[in-house]
């Protein structure tokens, strides 16, 4: 006898990229893929030779300075040295002329009223003219041992006097500038300080 071979019917399978729904619902074809394109403005940033946020040039670069805080001794130290070196540079190149001397001596009046820490800016005007005095050894160029030196070095501040009260002016007038700066930040600080205690102790609502 002849046996009639059976074939288990195999379940067809959906193609791929068409999921069969369940259910039996149908299939259903997965959208196509479309390249979306994003447009990316570019990033621009300043100019170059511009001043960002409108700061003079003049300011970036004394924000770019050195900006220590000297104590009295340390700022008088600083004058003194500084205008001594100057004076024997002067004495060496220019044969000790008075006009550079002088003219050296406002700058480093200057540098020291900004240097000197806030809690000695009333010692900027007192160091300055002591420096200018230390600074003039050199170039008086006095003769005949201690006494003729001494007469020399006051003959020098005679008649530099009008340089010697410019650098203390210039020295004054920074060193008060900062002072009215600094009572002003304090009292700002103050008055914040007392809004920020009112508001903590108002009641909420």
């Amino acid at each position: 006898m002849e046996q009639h071979r059976t074939r288990t019917p195999q379940r067809r399978q959906p193609p791929q990229g068409r999921p069969a729904q369940p259910g039996g619902l149908g299939e259903v074809t997965a959208p196509a893929a479309y390249p979306v394109t994003v447009a990316v403005a570019p990033v621009t940033g300043p100019a170059p030779g511009s001043r960002p946020g409108g700061v003079p040039p003049v300011v970036m670069a004394l924000r770019r300075f050195p900006n220590p805080r000297l104590t009295g001794i340390g700022a008088g130290l600083f004058a003194a040295l500084a205008m001594f070196l100057l004076a024997c540079l002067d004495r060496l190149l220019l044969d000790g002329s008075e006009l550079v001397y002088g003219l050296l001596f406002l700058p480093v009046s200057a540098l020291t009223a900004l240097w000197v820490r806030p809690a000695d800016l009333v010692t900027a005007p007192i160091i300055v003219p002591i420096a200018f005095a230390v600074g003039v050894i050199p170039v008086a160029g006095g003769t005949g041992g201690f006494g003729g030196q001494a007469m020399a070095v006051v003959t020098a501040l005679a008649v530099h006097a009008g340089w010697l009260y410019g650098g203390t002016l210039i020295a004054g007038l920074i060193a008060t500038v900062r002072k009215v700066r600094q009572m002003r930040e304090r009292q700002r600080h103050l008055l914040r300080a007392d809004r920020a205690d009112r508001a903590a102790r108002r009641p909420r609502a």
